[in-house]
C-alpha cells in the first residue's frame, strides 16, 4: 500500500500539480452536480481533494475522449 495513496491536494494544488485549469467556483458546481470528486474539509478555512479520486476523475475524461475518437474514426 502506498504511503501516499490517501494524498490530499489543495485548491492550488489542484491546478500546479494535477493541472485542472476550472476556478473554484466551477469547481463547486461541478461538485454539486455530481462531476467532480467531492472536497474534504480539513478545517473552517480549508478543503482539499482526495488526490487518487482527482486522478481517477481525469482518467474517465481520457477515456471518454478516446471512446469518442474510436466511435468517430469508424465513420
Amino acid at each position: 500500500m502506498s504511503k501516499f495513496k490517501n494524498r490530499l491536494v489543495s485548491k492550488k494544488e489542484l491546478r500546479t500539480i494535477c493541472g485542472i485549469p476550472y476556478t473554484p467556483q466551477h469547481i463547486a458546481r461541478l461538485e454539486a452536480a455530481g462531476h467532480f470528486p467531492k472536497r474534504v474539509r480539513l478545517g473552517a478555512n480549508r478543503v482539499a481533494w482526495v488526490l487518487s479520486e482527482i486522478d481517477e476523475w481525469i482518467m474517465q475524461r481520457l477515456n471518454a475522449r478516446d471512446a469518442s475518437n474510436d466511435l468517430n474514426a469508424s465513420f
